[in-house]
């Protein structure tokens, strides 16, 4: 032990006796004190700590506010049969291709070889036509026919590869990580940056759905939460099969592979509720392990954060390692105050270390 620790254990012991002796001289107070310790915030600065505070409290959405599900065929046909609108950049980008590029593309190419097929059979029938044609080549058709599909694949591909592109795009260094963990049959969300507890949701009983008014074989115990517009680098791994996480509204879907850990960026645009499901087959109860994501607000899903046990908001977790380092800097700078000079060079190493916290 280095002079300088020893000297501030002997300061704190000291410090302590004249505490003790305060605290007998101010008990009239003391029912005051606790109540303040209670309300007082964490903070660890200059060797200080003081209590942390109770958790906000948070309270889970409604089915008022469920924005990605199937659409019943009673409800909408054509929107039973479409895509589900889309709430996040990449989502709404990939459906504006559909819509204004795929399908008008696919529509008149289609009416174009209808109408060739309906030309050829009655124009060129044997009726039609009782001499047979003996012509082989005819250049200019050859060049169209090439030429044209070419053209048609040129204009597919620029938005193609620009939507490949941003689906894989690189979460930033600031995303919040999520680790999604596929079992058989359940997914279990690990908050990897807030503490590192894991959230395990199970698919919500028929019953207990319908009476909360929620989707059955879609709502979940447990849901998934997210907060609204930041960087999510959101990962997947299997815990024993391929699983795949996919939420049709968010335009999500990357497979959970047992040994690898493969990740994506998601930002959503706005809060609510989002199911899926899995999208690989897993097994036998595969079509029972629903995923809900409720996005939420980043100071509401600080406060979810905090109800969970173990849970830490980001700003939490940078304070508790910075902790260290700080106390390892001033142990340092009191042995090179008493003389110590192999401890200078220490002080240094500790300072940059807290600087860097």
């Amino acid at each position: 032990m280095n002079f300088g620790a020893f000297a501030r254990k002997k300061l704190n012991l000291l410090a302590l006796m004249v505490m003790a002796a305060f605290s007998l001289a101010a008990v009239p107070q003391g029912a005051m004190a606790q109540e303040e310790a209670v309300q007082a915030a964490t903070s660890v600065a200059e060797g200080d700590v003081v209590t942390e505070p109770a958790a906000p409290g948070f309270d889970y959405y409604g089915p008022e506010m469920i924005k990605g599900q199937p659409t019943p065929s009673d409800e909408d046909l054509w929107a039973s049969m479409n895509f589900q609108a889309q709430h996040t950049e990449t989502g709404e980008y990939a459906l504006w291709m559909h819509d204004a590029i795929l399908i008008p593309m696919v529509f008149i190419i289609s009416i174009f070889v209808l109408f060739l097929l309906l030309w050829v059979m009655f124009r060129y029938n044997k009726r039609a036509n009782t001499v047979p044609s003996k012509t082989s080549h005819n250049t200019v058709i050859e060049v169209v026919w090439t030429v044209i599909p070419v053209l048609i694949l040129v204009v597919i591909a620029v938005p193609s590869i620009s939507l490949l592109a941003e689906q894989y795009k690189t979460p930033p260094e600031d995303a919040i990580t999520i680790k999604a963990n596929g079992y058989q049959w359940y997914w279990g969300y690990e908050y990897l940056d807030n503490g590192g507890f894991e959230v395990i949701s199970n698919m919500m009983p028929e019953s207990e759905a319908l009476d909360e008014g929620l989707p059955p074989q879609l709502a979940v115990d447990n849901r998934m939460v997210v907060p609204v517009g930041v960087p999510i680098r959101l990962q997947t791994f299997g815990a024993d099969v391929i699983h795949s996480f996919g939420i049709p509204s968010l335009w999500f879907k990357l497979d959970a592979v047992p040994g690898r850990i493969n990740e994506k960026m998601l930002i959503i645009d706005e809060p609510g509720i989002y199911y899926g499901q899995c999208m690989e087959l897993c097994g036998a109860r595969h079509g029972y392990m629903p995923i809900a994501i409720e996005a939420r607000p980043l100071d509401e899903y600080n406060a979810w954060v905090q109800s969970q046990p173990g849970g830490m908001t980001r700003a939490q977790v940078e304070a508790l390692e910075s902790a260290p380092a700080v106390e390892d800097a001033e142990s340092a700078e009191d042995a090179a105050e008493a003389g110590d000079t192999e401890a200078v060079e220490e002080a240094e190493v500790a300072d940059n270390a807290a600087e860097a916290a």
